[in-house]
């Protein structure tokens, strides 16, 4: 069996001019990314790089590399690039084809666009061997786009539980630190969002939620940067209990979360697949209020239990929601202790183990 590879298609380029422009900044994630496994970056050909566009990954080379390395399968993030589809089609037949993509069908638009798109996934999804897919809401979108439920494997979406998990004497300090920077009271309850500030998060029916809710003793953070960052502090003109925390880095997410006492992700869509910043927030042992445009809400949400769900776009809602959940500490702590159980069956361990039980399955 081949020791595992991973080939970077967006080229070395990324790792010192990755402007995202969600946040409206080049990020230099501060925690490290590539150790401990081999990869490669390929070179990206493309005259504009970049993960937004289907020409932005363009790699001439690399169906060469992938033969030179002779993998027993080929695992491939996302089928909407020029390279990822070329390869996909060029190893059909040639090797066992595995996919992953956390797509969903929550954004759905338009009777003449959804049967044009129908057309082309089920094309697509014809060079795939193997699907791994997220959750229900992203294995109902397979089904739908003709992927049989025998090319299903379940492989979770996770991220380092132990770390956002983790309560030492650091993370207490910097979440000290944070909630004193941003004049929150030691018995103020914090709201917290944390991710692009962009219009697919929703974070304005959050903030028009707050002001719905009227509990005095109540604090919403908002960390993050993006394009509707002055638009939103705009809108919280003259509300003291509406603090912007602004871009944080990865590094210090843990003490973010560990700051607050409920955890809000608003999405209104569309692109919202999945909100791995909910996973997060759950392996901090924190409550959850999430929208049903999430991809996540229906597999890590178990109402009246570790959060809530509510309607994307309903600040009505949401406010009802927030009120509910943290009518008193002891329900915040007793949600929050069902959302890091719930996590606990979401973890890398169990994508691996998929991964390595269908290499078996290879014989």
């Amino acid at each position: 069996m081949v020791k595992p590879k991973v080939f970077y298609t967006w080229g070395e380029t990324v790792l010192r001019d990755k402007y995202d422009p969600e946040f409206g900044k080049t990020i230099d994630w501060n925690i490290p990314l590539l150790e401990g496994y081999e990869y490669e970056f390929v070179e990206n050909a493309a005259a504009r790089r970049g993960s937004d566009h289907f020409r932005g990954i363009d790699n001439p080379g690399i169906i060469d590399k992938i033969k030179e390395w002779q993998p027993d399968a080929l695992l491939v993030y996302g089928w909407n690039f020029r390279s990822h589809l070329k390869f996909m089609r060029y190893f059909k037949k040639r090797m066992p084809v595995w996919f992953r993509g956390d797509s969903t069908l929550l954004d759905q638009r338009g009777l003449l666009r959804n049967v044009f798109r129908r057309i082309v996934l089920r094309w697509v999804y014809k060079h795939v061997d193997l699907v791994f897919y997220t959750g229900l809401n992203n294995k109902k979108y397979y089904l739908e786009y003709g992927v049989s439920e025998e090319k299903l494997v379940y492989a979770p979406h996770a991220v380092d539980n132990y770390r956002f998990g983790i309560v030492n004497e650091k993370v207490v300090e910097e979440a000290c630190k944070l909630r004193q920077t941003l004049q929150i009271p030691p018995n103020g309850i914090v709201y917290l969002f944390a991710g692009k500030l962009s219009p697919k998060k929703g974070v304005s029916t959050l903030i028009r939620a707050f002001k719905k809710s009227g509990i005095k003793d109540h604090f919403l953070v908002i960390a993050g940067s993006g394009p509707l960052e002055a638009e939103l502090k705009r809108e919280c003109e003259g509300d003291e209990n509406i603090k912007f925390a602004g871009f944080q880095n990865q590094a210090q997410m843990p003490g973010v979360y560990a700051a607050c006492d409920v955890f809000v992700l608003p999405s209104v869509g569309p692109g919202e697949t999945w909100g791995l910043s909910v996973n997060e927030a759950m392996a901090a042992g924190k409550p959850v209020i999430v929208s049903n445009k999430c991809g996540s809400a229906i597999d890590l949400v178990e109402e009246g239990r570790n959060g809530f769900i509510f309607e994307a776009g309903n600040s009505f809602d949401l406010a009802d929601k927030m009120k509910r959940i943290s009518c008193n500490r002891e329900n915040l702590e007793q949600f929050g202790r069902e959302s890091k159980m719930k996590i606990r069956d979401f973890t890398f361990e169990k994508f691996v183990n998929a991964i390595e039980n269908s290499i078996k399955a290879l014989g």
